[in-house]
């Protein structure tokens, strides 16, 4: 074994004994009490396993009721997270290039920001009714305003040197935007669209658990009212994984895209 796969071995291994540790715990615990409502993990798997995971092979083992809970569910959350992320960035840069902007529309994004978005989910239901919609325009509240204010923040701390400069050079107003500002802001901008893809889960949850006919919140309902708490279980610990690759996957996209900034830290440095 050559000497890098031996550290990712050695950094899985020192990351995941807690979690080992946990689980072991909680299986002894739960065989221990006996009780209906509090499953161990491993049957907690199997029902994952009979629910989601006991399709064919050719179809990476996914079931008809995965591809029925996972595609609606997943496909909103990154849709309503994207749509959000660009608002935000858009918006943020706007109110962040802008003095006289920020001032004015500060009290505005810090009341809206303040608002829950789980309260305005029955207005979106009138709204928009039951469906896609409602469950977009839930999200898309919900999460733009980590990416607009953390934009708006990154923009307005860049710092005047490095605009002067740009100016002294002759770049113009999309120029200096391009290759100064956004570069600049990139690390906070992408801080929001981090906190934001956390969001997006938690309100495509509740959205779907209050008024939505399918995906993975539909599912929990369902094992609610057929009285299944390992279905339950189950559900909650797929949206519990769902938001950890999710979260993994946005890391190595972040940590690609800002190796540049890494770099020029460890040469300030």
């Amino acid at each position: 074994m050559t000497s890098r796969p031996r550290r990712a071995l050695g950094a899985a291994l020192a990351r995941g004994w807690l979690l080992v540790l946990l689980l072991l715990a909680w299986e002894a615990a739960a065989r221990r009490a006996q009780d209906l409502y509090f499953p161990p993990p491993t049957r907690i798997v199997r029902t994952m396993r009979e629910l989601w995971w006991s399709g064919p092979p050719s179809r990476l083992w996914l079931s008809d009721l995965a591809v029925d809970d996972f595609v609606p569910s997943v496909s909103h959350l990154l849709l309503g997270w994207a749509l959000a992320g660009v608002a935000g960035i858009v918006v943020g840069v706007g109110v962040g290039l802008s003095r006289v902007a920020f001032h004015l529309a500060d009290p505005v994004l810090q009341f809206g920001r303040a608002v829950p978005p789980p309260t305005l989910i029955p207005f979106f239901m009138v709204a928009f009714g039951l469906g896609t919609s409602m469950q977009l325009a839930a999200i898309v509240f919900g999460v733009v305003w980590p990416v607009l204010l953390n934009t708006a923040d990154g923009v307005r701390s860049v710092e005047p040197l490095q605009l002067d400069s740009a100016r002294v050079f002759g770049l113009g107003g999309w120029a200096r935007l391009r290759y100064v500002v956004l570069p600049a802001a990139a690390p906070r901008i992408f801080a929001g669209l981090r906190v934001a893809l956390g969001f997006a889960l938690i309100l495509m949850v509740i959205a779907e658990l209050m008024g939505s006919g399918e995906g993975i919140g539909s599912r929990l309902n369902a094992a609610e009212r057929e009285f299944r708490p390992d279905r339950l279980w189950a559900g909650i610990v797929l949206l519990g994984a769902v938001g950890c690759v999710l979260n993994a996957l946005f890391l190595l996209v972040e940590r690609r895209v800002l190796a540049w900034h890494r770099g020029a830290r460890r040469t300030i440095t």
